[in-house]
């Protein structure tokens, strides 16, 4: 802060804080007992989770008005307020003087990212005690102190409440999609084209793994394997491959993106000639993960554009080769997508352990439906325009968070410049309170804390 408002002062945060900082206690339980009090450990500073109990005996205690600080490990520096109990060996307590416990918690909160940045150890990282003690404190008086407490309470807590419904974005977004692959791959999305449409010519082929009719599905359309419309399936390479840009580009799982190719961290390998033949892709190609330790991304699948020709790809990748005489590829792609063949998927490999893997007589068998080729270009025409809808509301959710995030920060900055609530010429200097602990020492000057309007 280049220039203090009036009746403003700067002090070292060590000037105007007494530390404890907290021990493990000798009795640590569950449940609650008599003579145990709530075990302050990072869960419960960040996240107001009390996982335990501590005996009252041998713990140091904190009280409702100290502020307790994260002082190890990877959220050292991060500051909670308003609890009350043993304090855990991570934290360190700080009872303040000369400032409104709730102001020095605003504080030390917008210095977090500072605090957490210069921590020492070379292991665990801790709070660097001269680096915290040394912080430059801007100190209004203490009526501005309420004032400011007040108001950052109400400011914050309006961002709070955007934070929250700004959170439910992705979810409805994700569920929307869900949705819409769901309806394109069981008719439903394209119900009125049909009505429109009636002479639409069924897929014709010779079906021997699957009964071709299924009560479920539209008349038009026919129950396959995914075995039924392609022409092949075949793994990929097993060569070692890096970022030396030699060789062919190599696509592996983490290219796989959601349902289309990635095509940042492209690795590369020096393939031999018949190796190459056979794994080259094509537009059109699709490709899928056979093999990961997250059940999650088992059979996940993406496309190859035209952008795409001519790559290859690692061994825990699987290409499939669509017919295109039976089905289009867009829609073969969004049919793997869907939540019915996530569940024939998932379901079976969430009952083996370690890496999940689907083979390629899993694939094959994979069940979907397929409507006439016409039907199935004008549910991909719709899902795509749908998903580019989706996509501009998500990248519109992204802005808008990013601006959200950056309010606090804001605020609190604006409150630590004297800008956020007027000066009042009424008000005791800060200075004075200061020079008070230094004439009768910090206990004669400690405020009582002001609880914010409901």
């Amino acid at each position: 802060m280049s220039e203090s408002p009036d009746g403003w002062t700067t002090t070292r945060l060590a000037e105007i804080v007494a530390t404890r900082k907290g021990k493990k206690p000798d009795v640590l339980r569950q449940d609650k007992a008599e003579g145990l009090t709530p075990y302050l450990d990072i869960q419960a500073i960040e996240n107001n989770c009390i996982r335990r109990y501590a005996d009252i005996e041998s713990s140091r205690l904190g009280e409702k008005d100290d502020l307790f600080v994260v002082w190890d490990g990877a959220r050292s520096g991060w500051v909670g307020l308003g609890q009350e109990g043993a304090i855990g060996s991570t934290i360190m307590a700080l009872e303040s003087f000369a400032v409104e416990s709730r102001y020095l918690y605003y504080f030390i909160k917008s210095s977090f990212d500072y605090i957490n940045s210069n921590t020492r150890g070379t292991g665990i990282p801790h709070v660097d005690p001269e680096i915290f003690g040394n912080l430059e404190v801007p100190l209004p008086p203490l009526n501005e102190q309420h004032r400011i407490v007040l108001k950052l309470e109400k400011l914050l807590g309006r961002v709070n409440a955007a934070q929250v419904r700004l959170a439910t974005i992705p979810r409805i977004l994700k569920q929307f999609r869900q949705s819409l692959l769901s309806g394109a791959c069981s008719g439903r999305l394209t119900a009125d084209w049909r009505e429109e449409n009636q002479n639409a010519k069924p897929v014709s082929l010779v079906i021997e793994s699957t009964d071709p009719t299924n009560s479920a599905l539209p008349s038009s359309w026919v129950a396959v394997r995914v075995g039924d419309v392609i022409n092949n399936l075949k793994y990929g390479t097993s060569q070692k491959c890096s970022f030396e840009k030699e060789g062919v580009p190599v696509l592996r799982i983490p290219n796989i993106g959601d349902g289309v190719i990635d095509t940042r961290d492209i690795k590369f390998a020096k393939l031999p000639q018949r190796e190459f033949q056979q794994l080259a892709l094509s537009a059109g190609d699709i490709l899928l993960i056979r093999s990961n330790g997250s059940v999650s991304l088992i059979g996940k699948s993406a496309l190859v554009r035209e952008s795409e020709n001519g790559f290859a790809y690692a061994g825990y990748l699987i290409r499939l080769r669509p017919n295109r005489s039976y089905v289009v590829p867009e829609f073969l792609n969004l049919a793997l997508l869907s939540h019915d063949v996530r569940l024939q998927i998932e379901i079976p490999a969430r009952s083996t352990s370690g890496v999940n893997n689907v083979n390629s007589t899993e694939v094959k068998t994979l069940k979907v439906g397929l409507p006439p080729l016409e039907e199935q270009q004008e549910i991909v025409r719709r899902v795509d325009a749908l998903f580019k809808t989706a996509d501009a509301l998500e990248a519109r959710y992204r802005t808008a968070k990013a601006h959200v995030d950056k309010l606090t920060q804001s605020i609190l900055a604006k409150a630590f410049r004297g800008e956020l609530v007027p000066q009042d010429p009424n008000d005791e200097p800060a200075t004075l309170m200061l020079e008070l602990i230094n004439k009768k020492g910090r206990k004669a000057v400690r405020p009582k804390r002001r609880r914010a309007a409901g």
